[in-house]
């Protein structure tokens, strides 16, 4: 994190929740049932999609919490870098995709004479 960014911002987060609390708290159980420990997918699984969705939307404050998070479920060292190499090849397939749609948009704009 940068110094712009500091890891005692998420304690304010109940602040924040107290600001908009019907919001915020529709957000923390739509949280909790993310990360139950009940669900089919097991808490060390939804912790390694949660960490590579946060390298991805490149969220410091979600990737502090959640690699954390992941190494307290078990999540290994070799887990977390092959985990970031896929998100990256995602990240780069969507960047890949939308080109196709930049070509075809490139196709149809009007030209100028």
């Amino acid at each position: 994190m940068t110094d712009y960014q500091r890891r005692s911002d998420i304690a304010t987060g109940a602040a924040l929740i107290a600001l908009a609390p019907y919001e915020g708290q529709a957000f923390l159980a739509f949280n909790r049932a993310a990360e139950r420990a009940d669900g089919a997918i097991p808490r060390k699984y939804r912790e390694m999609i949660a960490v590579a969705v946060a390298l991805t939307t490149q969220c410091s404050y979600c990737i502090d919490v959640h690699t954390r998070s992941a190494s307290v479920h078990g999540v290994s060292r070799e887990e977390l870098a092959e985990l970031a190499f896929v998100a990256a090849a995602v990240k780069a397939g969507g960047t890949l995709a939308h080109s196709l749609l930049a070509l075809r948009l490139s196709d149809e704009a009007p030209t100028v004479d």
